[in-house]
């Protein structure tokens, strides 16, 4: 297992992350995007729909997968803050929420990118 700063982990990840999507045709819009105290780790643009990401790294699973730390809570705080996003840029189309999960394991970082991760409650 590797040890690391919290802080730099997350940063770390989100650029792995970044560094994905883009590969994958993402336009990458923001990254760590607030609204209030709320804040969004990638914003990006696929197909004209709207990519909200969370993006949970760490060094082990012994607590969980990564994607099992998007709880409800997280999610409500996400939704909100894409609420803010939305109306700032005057996104009038599909807003999709993924989870990008990155954990290190013996042959190196592993990402799962889960798509339509959860879907906001009306």
């Amino acid at each position: 297992m590797i040890t690391m700063d919290p802080k730099e982990l997350g940063i770390m990840g989100e650029d792995l992350a970044a560094a994905f999507l883009e590969d994958k045709g993402y336009e990458l819009l923001e990254k760590n995007w607030r609204h209030g105290s709320k804040e969004i780790d990638i914003i990006a643009l696929k197909d004209e729909v709207l990519v909200i990401a969370e993006v949970k790294t760490r060094t082990g699973n012994y607590f969980g997968d990564p994607e099992e730390f998007v709880d409800t809570h997280k999610q409500e705080h996400l939704i909100h803050a894409a609420n803010g996003y939305i109306e700032h840029a005057e996104h009038l189309g599909e807003t999709r929420f993924d989870v990008i999960a990155i954990a290190c394991c013996k042959s190196g970082w592993e990402l799962n990118h889960i798509k339509d991760a959860f879907y906001p409650v009306l």
